[in-house]
């Protein structure tokens, strides 16, 4: 008899136990709904599935009479946009600094340290900062994310540089490579998988920090729109606006694994 340890899942059961825990979770909230509306048919805690249908269809299939834009897919673009927009900027930073910090020491001796510091700061901390600094507009809040995440980018590739082989270096250096071509044809295309590998990592803190500042100060914007409904209760909104949430930051991980996957085969073949 196989130890449990030892007993692999066939493909149809992995896609019964992955949704398992969802079917679970459904059922309980479908049954706690149900309960609640029954004493109170009012209650906006737990609202009902056919509420939360006509809250989604009113906000993403009917414009917006004062607006003239369907409010859920502007909330969606806007927040889309900015999140884009701080995580290729952390990104690009994130690989540059990587780079050089684990190929060159006396770079590394340099800023590791103020790396390090700026990563022990609270971003949310910084926020009425960058509010004063950039404004109110769009730029503050793809500033937060860049700055929430990029040390992180920094720091994971920095140390996946160093872990290189030692030898690929070496051998570079002996063909007659310099410091340049050892970083351009040596350590960039073996960075590359690791660096989108960073990027799925800080994704959940980059929504964060994006729901955090369209919370504070934002006219449009998923994190706007719940923190707006919050105070009249709406439920049938909030419970939906954080699916969708959830939904997006999943596809927005899938996407760069696949992308990972094409890109990179021989990255994921060894793994």
């Amino acid at each position: 008899m196989k130890r449990l340890m030892n007993q692999q899942p066939t493909r149809l059961m992995k896609v019964f136990l992955g949704m398992l825990p969802f079917i679970i979770i459904i059922s309980i909230y479908l049954m706690a709904s149900n309960a609640r509306l029954q004493e109170n048919a009012r209650d906006k805690l737990l609202p009902s599935v056919n509420s939360m249908a006509n809250a989604v269809d009113k906000l993403a299939l009917q414009e917006n009479k004062r607006t003239g834009e369907y409010t859920f897919w502007q909330d969606t673009a806007s927040s889309m946009t900015r999140l884009a927009m701080g995580v290729g900027i952390a990104a690009l930073i994130g690989l540059t600094f990587g780079i050089i910090n684990g190929a060159i020491p006396l770079v590394k001796t340099t800023f590791s340290p103020v790396i390090t510091t700026i990563s022990l700061i609270p971003p949310l901390a910084l926020l009425p900062i960058l509010f004063i600094v950039f404004g109110l507009g769009e730029l503050s809040k793809v500033v937060l994310i860049a700055i929430g995440i990029t040390p992180f980018i920094i720091r994971d590739l920095q140390e996946k540089v160093i872990e290189l082989p030692s030898e690929q270096k070496i051998k570079a250096q002996t063909l007659g490579a310099s410091t340049w071509q050892v970083i351009i044809r040596v350590i960039i295309p073996q960075i590359l998988p690791r660096l989108i590998t960073a990027v799925r990592l800080s994704l959940g803190a980059a929504w964060l920090f994006l729901i955090a500042a369209e919370a504070i100060a934002s006219t449009d914007g998923l994190g706007y729109r719940i923190f707006l409904v919050r105070r009249y209760m709406s439920m049938d909104i909030i419970i939906p606006y954080v699916m969708w949430i959830t939904f997006l930051a999943f596809l927005t991980d899938y996407l760069l694994r696949k992308i990972s996957e094409r890109a990179f085969p021989w990255f994921h073949t060894a793994r």
